[in-house]
């Protein structure tokens, strides 16, 4: 179909040509993976999940213009380096104003999100009483450090059958979870790397 011409309407009229590209490149990465038919791109492609319960988005009163928005969300999911996110959180404090809570947690889960890919984490989510770790593929890169570490902490950490790991804790706000999930994240890293 004519995906940028003048007769185009809907999706890319709403979030921009750019977004829209980075969608579909995603999309074909996501089918060429699940088609095992990757090359490593899709590998670059995939997005932990994070869930924590905690708003984590660029409020519309704090960055009214879309168009702005839409383009400080995409220079976050690029900015896997901690001084990029610091940079990108200073310029909004600059143009915008002081950061508001929801904006602050995006940027925490920027970062948490590194931690997982250093980890090889598809999926975490962490309740009141504790979080459950997801591998990708079910793999870690250190598997014998990462028991060892689940012995010597086995009061709060345990490996699942199901190749889980389940860390037990008291984080009763979402931005409690939030902070509990950067911790658990920032140890398998460590293990990983």
């Amino acid at each position: 179909g004519n995906l940028l011409g003048e007769e185009q309407s809907g999706h890319i009229r709403e979030i921009g040509v750019e977004l829209y590209q980075q969608m579909l490149e995603d999309a074909v990465n996501e089918l060429k993976e699940l088609a095992g038919k990757g090359d490593g791109a899709a590998d670059r492609g995939w997005s932990p999940q994070i869930n924590t319960g905690a708003a984590v988005l660029i409020p519309e009163e704090y960055v009214p213009d879309l168009n702005v928005r839409l383009s400080l969300y995409r220079r976050l999911s690029d900015a896997e380096k901690s001084g990029d996110r610091e940079a990108l959180a200073a310029e909004m404090i600059d143009r915008f104003g002081p950061l508001p809570p929801e904006a602050g947690q995006l940027l925490k889960v920027v970062a948490i999100k590194g931690l997982c890919r250093e980890a090889n984490v598809a999926k975490i989510d962490v309740g009141p009483k504790g979080a459950v770790v997801t591998f990708r593929g079910d793999e870690f890169k250190n598997a014998m450090g990462l028991v060892g570490f689940v012995q010597k902490n086995q009061v709060a950490w345990k490996i699942r059958p199901d190749h889980k790991v389940v860390v037990k804790g008291e984080w009763e706000t979402p931005e409690q979870r939030l902070a509990a999930a950067e911790r658990v994240l920032s140890e398998l890293a460590k293990l990983a790397a």
